[in-house]
C-alpha cells in the first residue's frame, strides 16, 4: 500500500475510483456524506433508508453510479453514535472496511474515516492505526506458493483543519515501522531448514551494506568458546546448525551517548532437546526466533527513519535439537558470569543463551537493556495471546515501556520479580541456579533467572510467547510484535526524554 494525504475538494465535477465515508446512527450523515448526498439530490439517503443502513457500527453499503457524481464506488460505513467512538471500536470499523476493500481491485482509495472525532485519541494515532491495520490485513507471505496473489492500492487521507504536518508525520513513521514489521514477518515465517542461525547472521550483515549508520559483528562458536559462553554453546550441541550471535550497531550522530541494547532470542527451531516437546503443533516452534526477528525489524525501521539515537541490536541465533551430543537434564554448566547452572529441563533453553549475552554486553555500559523472547508457555497461560509479559529491575524503564505500549496499543503487562520466594524456586542444591522451576509462576521465575545476570544495568524482559504469532485459517503466522512498541519506545527516547 502507498499512503498520501491532501485536502480533497468534493464537487459534481470530481472524479474518484473509491471513497470511504462514515455515517452515524439514526441516518446522521457525516459532513462529506451530506455534501455528496446533496449533489445526488438525496439519492444516497433514500438508498440508505431503503436498505435500513441506519449507521450502526459495521453496517455498510457499497454504492455505484451515483447521480451527478463521478465515482466508481462509495463505501459507506456505520460508525455508531456520533462522538461516542473509542479506539477499540474504531479498530473494529477499520478491520471491517479493509475486509471489504480486499475483495476489489481499486487504484486509489479516498479516506474520510480519520475525520472522525474520538475522545482521548489523537489524529496522529488514528492515522497510524489505519496504516497498521491496512498493513496487517493485506500482508501476504507467498514465497513458497506457486500461485501468488497481491493487494496493491493507494490510500489518500483527506487533510482537514490545516493539520497536514500531523498527516505527513504519521505516514512517515507508519510506513517505516510497518516496513520493519514486514521484514521481521518475512524472516519469522520462513521454514527452519532455511532460517537457521547462519541465515540470521547473513541477514544482519546485509544491513551494513544498506545503511551507512550500521555496522555488524558476528560471534561464531570459536569466539564464544574463548569468551566462556558455555551456556549459550550448550543449547546448540545437539544440532548440526552452528550458533551465531549477530551484533548490529546503529549510530546516527550520537556516538557519545550510552547505547540502548535490544536483545532478541533467536532459536530458529526448538524441539525441546532431550526434554522433547509433544509433536502437536511442533511446526510452530520455528517461531521461537521471533524475538530476534522483532529486534531485526526494529533496527530496520529506525534506520529507515534515521532516528538520532545509539542502539545495539543483538540476534541470538541457535537451534535446540536432541542427539547424542546434546546437553542433558542433570548437566551443570558454567556461564560466562561464573555462575553454575544445573540443567533440569533442556526445553528451558532460551534463558541459557540470553544469560551469557546479558553478561557479555556489560562492556557496552548500556543506558537500558531490553530482551525480547518467546520464553515461557507460562506467560501465555497468565496473559493469553493479546498482551506480552513485562518484567524489569527498574521502575523508570518499566514505565517508559508501558507508555510506548499504550500509545501503540501493542500492550504489555508488568509482572513482579521482586519477591524472594520467586528466587527460591530457581535455587539448586548442587549448583548456583537451576534453569527451570517447578512450573509455578513460570514466566516470573524465568525472568528472575535472567535478572541474576543483569545486576550492572537497567534491564527489562518482554516475554512474547503469547503474542509473537497469531492464527489465520487455523494456521500460525508471525505477528511482528512488539516492533511497534519498541520503535515508539526509541522514538520517545529521542523526542520526549
Amino acid at each position: 500500500m502507498k499512503y498520501t494525504a491532501e485536502k480533497i475538494n468534493i464537487s459534481n465535477k470530481s472524479s474518484f475510483d473509491c471513497i470511504v465515508i462514515p455515517i452515524f446512527e439514526q441516518y446522521k450523515l457525516s459532513k462529506i456524506l451530506k455534501k455528496i448526498n446533496d449533489i445526488s439530490n438525496n439519492y444516497i439517503l433514500n438508498i440508505l433508508k431503503e436498505n435500513s443502513i441506519q449507521g450502526k457500527i459495521n453496517q455498510n453499503i457499497i454504492l455505484y453510479k451515483i447521480p451527478n457524481f463521478l465515482c466508481n464506488k462509495i463505501i459507506i460505513i456505520g460508525c455508531g453514535i456520533e462522538n461516542k467512538l473509542n479506539r477499540e471500536k474504531n479498530k473494529l470499523i477499520l478491520n471491517n472496511v479493509i475486509n471489504i476493500l480486499k475483495k476489489y481491485s481499486i487504484k486509489e482509495i479516498i479516506w474520510y474515516l480519520t475525520d472522525l472525532k474520538i475522545d482521548n485519541y489523537k489524529l496522529y494515532w488514528n492515522i497510524r492505526d489505519t496504516i497498521d491495520i491496512f498493513e496487517k490485513n493485506t500482508y501476504l507471505f507467498h514465497r513458497f506458493k506457486k500461485n501468488k496473489s497481491y493487494f496493491s492500492s493507494k490510500l489518500k487521507f483527506n487533510i482537514h483543519d490545516n493539520n497536514k504536518d500531523i498527516y505527513f508525520s504519521a505516514i512517515k513513521y507508519g510506513n517505516a515501522i510497518n516496513l520493519g514489521i514486514k521484514k521481521a514477518k518475512n524472516i519469522a515465517n520462513l521454514p527452519p531448514n532455511i532460517c537457521t542461525p547462519k541465515y540470521l547472521s547473513i541477514k544482519a550483515k546485509k544491513l551494513q551494506k544498506k545503511y551507512k549508520n550500521i555496522s555488524v559483528k558476528i560471534l561464531d562458536e570459536k569466539i564464544m568458546q574463548k569468551k566462556g559462553m558455555n551456556a549459550y554453546l550448550a543449547v546448540s550441541k545437539g544440532s548440526k546448525n552452528k550458533p551465531f550471535i549477530s551484533i548490529i550497531k546503529y549510530n546516527f550522530n550520537d556516538k557519545k551517548s550510552q547505547p540502548i541494547i535490544l536483545l532478541g532470542k533467536g532459536i530458529t527451531f526448538d524441539s525441546g532437546g532431550i526434554s522433547l516437546k509433544p509433536s502437536r503443533n511442533m511446526e510452530e516452534m520455528k517461531y521461537d526466533m521471533c524475538g530476534a526477528a522483532a529486534v531485526y525489524g526494529t533496527i530496520y525501521a529506525i534506520a529507515e527513519l534515521k532516528l538520532p539515537i545509539n542502539v545495539i541490536a543483538i540476534l541470538a541465533g541457535s537451534e535446540n535439537m536432541p542427539s547424542s551430543n546434546a546437553y542433558r537434564p542433570g548437566d551443570i554448566i558454567k556461564t560466562m558470569s561464573g555462575l553454575n547452572v544445573e540443567i533440569v529441563n533442556t526445553d528451558a533453553e532460551g534463558r541459557l543463551i540470553l544469560c551469557d549475552i546479558l553478561s557479555y554486553i556489560e562492556k557496552y555500559k548500556p543506558k537500558y537493556v531490553i530482551d525480547i523472547a518467546t520464553l515461557t508457555g507460562a506467560c501465555v497461560i497468565a496473559l493469553g495471546n493479546n498482551i506480552s509479559g513485562l518484567m524489569s529491575n527498574n521502575n523508570i524503564l518499566c514505565k517508559k515501556i508501558i507508555t510506548a505500549s499504550l500509545e501503540t496499543d501493542d500492550r504489555v503487562w508488568e509482572l513482579p520479580i521482586n519477591d524472594k520466594k520467586y528466587f527460591d524456586k530457581i535455587k539448586s542444591n548442587i549448583a548456583d541456579l537451576v534453569n527451570s522451576s517447578d512450573g509455578v509462576a513460570g514466566a516470573i521465575t524465568a525472568a528472575c533467572f535472567l535478572s541474576k545476570f543483569t545486576q550492572k544495568y537497567k534491564w527489562a524482559h518482554i516475554d512474547i510467547a503469547g503474542t509473537a504469532w497469531y492464527y489465520v485459517n487455523q494456521k500460525a503466522m508471525s505477528s511482528g510484535r512488539p516492533i511497534s512498541m519498541l520503535c515508539q519506545f526509541l522514538i520517545n527516547q529521542v523526542y520526549n526524554d
